[in-house]
């Protein structure tokens, strides 16, 4: 530390419940809910982050003389890169193609969560600064230590991204779509900023869903019961068998999630005749709404809008929520209001040769993806522009 009395003691943790959860919260302090000790913990103890999925607990945990936590970082072991949404799949067959052992590999993130957020975890206080230095400089030496090829931290705020490239990691950038709230007071005012075309599509869609036969619900809190989680978890599975071939999260980890975080979750349920046939899962952080995942028992014209992207605003609009948003891909969301902006990884390649062949990628696409977001903004934002 910077007065040179206090040591600070990284070690790595095996499973989330070998943390305080007090302590781990505190780092990862109250704005993300992917972050929190509980819903790892979920993750973890449905089976659904485990080693045999690929996904073995190794998370670093900082702690002061005093042995208070100060620090902490969630990460995991992998033995593939499905469930992560960087993806590195080419240059894993490029390394193992010249003789390397690409996996295991390092992985920094929430598992199958492509939500931005801090994943150099520290608690506030005069030695915050000191602290996640320590962080990144434990994860070069529990690279080197298990021999792995590399370590990766996906979807890390700004902040830890910059502090990950002066301390020479890779870095590299992606886009996602996010909404932002102007101060608006109503749907309806969040539509007159839009231009005419856009906003006479908005309405004919959502028009469209109100003189359907479909009822939708959001549900928090105490309002969810198994019943919902029994029909979610089918809908979930039959996108992600459509998309995948496989759910990567199990009907015990929906349970775990509702007992344990249930005012966090936002959970819009489509009920038609009496029967739950859709469902699109949010949850709510101090700040933003955060949407996860979609399912449908059936096709139903303009629904998947209505519900993951339509009801999300109306909930953030009526909570005075900063933003929402909507998680990976779908250029198709520029027109229902969220904006293309910049997401980050950083990249730890311990073979030089390897590294720098990454390196030089990194700096052709970096540009690449920049200009594709102002591109995007420029041409198809549905914002009413001056003039």
């Amino acid at each position: 530390m910077p007065d040179g009395n206090d040591a600070i003691t990284v070690k790595v943790l095996t499973g989330i419940d070998e943390a305080d959860q007090q302590g781990w919260d505190a780092c990862a302090g109250p704005g993300n809910p992917f972050l929190s000790h509980a819903f790892l913990l979920a993750l973890e103890d449905s089976g659904s982050a485990c080693g045999k999925s690929g996904w073995q607990p190794s998370h670093l945990a900082a702690y002061d003389g005093a042995g208070r936590m100060v620090g902490a970082v969630p990460a995991y072991l992998k033995s593939h890169s499905y469930g992560e949404y960087v993806f590195d799949h080419a240059w894993a067959n490029a390394f193992e193609r010249a003789g390397g052992s690409y996996y295991p590999k390092l992985q920094v993130a929430v598992p199958f969560t492509p939500v931005p957020g801090p994943r150099l975890l520290v608690a506030p206080g005069p030695q915050s600064e000191a602290v996640a230095d320590a962080l990144v400089a434990a994860l070069e030496q529990v690279t080197e230590r298990y021999g792995v090829s590399s370590a990766h931290v996906t979807f890390p705020e700004r902040a830890d991204w910059d502090r990950l490239g002066t301390a020479g990691w890779l870095q590299r950038l992606g886009v996602q779509y996010h909404w932002h709230n102007r101060g608006y007071g109503s749907f309806d005012e969040f539509l007159e900023a839009l231009n005419s075309r856009k906003r006479k599509a908005i309405r004919k869609e959502r028009r469209e869903v109100a003189e359907s036969s479909v009822r939708l619900h959001t549900l928090t809190g105490d309002d969810l019961k198994p019943e919902h989680w029994d029909a979610f978890h089918r809908f979930y599975l039959d996108t992600a068998d459509r998309k995948w071939g496989g759910g990567y999260l199990n009907r015990r980890f929906f349970d775990l999630l509702g007992r344990s975080m249930a005012d966090r979750v936002v959970l819009v349920m489509c009920e038609d005749g009496g029967e739950w046939v859709a469902g699109a899962l949010n949850l709510l952080g101090d700040d933003a709404l955060y949407g996860r995942n979609w399912g449908s028992d059936g096709s139903y014209r303009f629904l998947h809008f209505e519900a993951c992207y339509y009801r999300a605003l109306d909930f953030a609009i009526e909570r005075g929520l900063a933003r929402v948003e909507a998680g990976a891909q779908g250029e198709h969301k520029i027109q229902r209001g969220y904006l293309p902006v910049p997401t980050y990884s950083a990249h730890w390649i311990v073979d030089p040769g390897f590294r720098r062949a990454v390196d030089r990628y990194l700096k052709q696409e970096r540009p690449a993806v920049e200009a594709e977001i102002d591109a995007l903004d420029e041409e198809l934002s549905p914002y009413r522009r001056e003039g």
